[in-house]
């Protein structure tokens, strides 16, 4: 009934039943899994996060991470899904499989989360782009239910309104918590009655929303919406991550208030690295993987450690490479790196000797790595 699969890390899978399949628009869709009784501990889960599913596609096995589309006082698994192309495995995916059919899914993952704090006065922002929309409308729902004083704004764009997503859910949302809840659409293709929601959420797009839409505070005249802002949430593509997460901080929202899930592989740091770092030639690498020993030279530190292994063909575990999704996450047994900002790791991890490999950059000319830590 269940298997182990080396997914980055080893991960637990469970054989469930898909319970609903519905079209939701041309090129998306949703899936409800069928946890039985003796797997509910195992599948619980926090708003934010995310299942793998191990299906046929071209006759291939793959492995794809969904994110939760439902809140976890739901008590159900949704996912929401989008049909790459025709030839996609997602296509696949949906031409393939049923109602009743079993399915390998892993037990839910993922550090896109918040801490719950339903007795504070609380202002959160998310932003998304398209698909991207599936975990923070788990987050939204979940944050609606759970925290009664913490109002919400919603900016989300997509290419025209054919291709918006959860448009009857979100807008019944809004309108369910009117009070608490406010949505924006925004469309990069598609002419909008009011100029200010044409276009994609970039920088310019943030100016424009601080100062026309979260400016004015009804709960504190002495400040703006913006400024009362504890928490961003930001999910889509690479580029818009990148761009909005950079400016919200440089409209004085910490880093550390800007949480992130990237729906795409994605080679850019997030934030620019603003440290330099003296010059280390021949660098030697040893590290543990799959219960493998390999040994390596790097020629310098100018890039990150995952790289410069990925350029050399070893088989190191990735899937973003900026310090999002953790895959390359391992322990640090001999030697210094200098671990570069990440949304992954928490502070006690770290302590603990914990790096991902595609944020770390040598700062000694031996270092040992071990990929198979748990």
């Amino acid at each position: 009934m269940e298997q182990q699969i080396y997914k980055g890390k080893l991960t637990q899978f469970h054989r469930l039943k898909i319970a609903k399949k519905e079209k939701l628009t041309k090129n998306t869709f949703s899936l409800e899994l069928e946890i039985p009784e003796d797997l509910k501990e195992n599948f619980q889960f926090e708003a934010g996060q995310y299942v793998s599913i191990q299906f046929q596609s071209h006759s291939k096995n793959v492995i794809n991470d969904y994110s939760m589309t439902s809140a976890p006082y739901e008590k159900k698994i949704v996912l929401g899904i989008k049909i790459n192309s025709v030839q996609s495995a997602t296509s696949q995916l949906f031409e393939n499989y049923e109602i009743g059919d079993e399915i390998l899914v892993s037990e839910p993952g993922g550090r896109f989360t918040l801490v719950s704090k339903p007795s504070e006065f609380r202002t959160i922002v998310g932003f998304a782009a398209g698909i991207g929309i599936t975990p923070i409308l788990s987050h939204f729902k979940n944050i609606l239910h759970t925290e009664p004083r913490t109002r919400l704004f919603l900016f989300l764009g997509n290419k025209s309104s054919e291709e918006l997503v959860y448009r009857e859910l979100l807008d019944n949302l809004a309108s369910k918590y009117h009070n608490r809840l406010q949505i924006f659409y925004f469309y990069s293709q598609e002419k909008t009655a009011d100029q200010f929601f044409y276009g994609r959420l970039d920088a310019k797009k943030l100016n424009l929303i601080i100062n026309q839409i979260l400016h004015l505070d009804d709960t504190d005249e002495e400040s703006t919406i913006w400024d009362a802002v504890d928490e961003v949430l930001i999910c889509g593509k690479g580029e818009m991550i990148k761009t909005l997460a950079n400016a919200c901080y440089h409209h004085g929202i910490p880093k550390k208030n800007i949480h992130f899930e990237l729906f795409e592989e994605f080679n850019d740091d997030i934030y620019p690295v603003e440290k330099e770092f003296p010059l280390i030639e021949d660098v030697q690498v040893d590290f543990k993987l799959l219960g493998k020993n390999y040994q390596t030279e790097l020629p310098d530190n100018r890039e990150k450690i995952l790289q410069q292994l990925l350029t050399q063909k070893f088989p190191v575990p990735y899937s973003c490479k900026s310090g999002i999704c953790g895959s390359c996450e391992c322990t640090l047994e001999e030697g210094e790196v200098e671990l570069l900002e990440n949304e992954y790791l928490t502070e006690k991890e770290e302590a603990q000797g914990k790096i991902l490999a595609c944020m770390s950059i040598a700062k000694s000319k031996k270092i040992k790595l071990n990929f198979d830590f748990n």
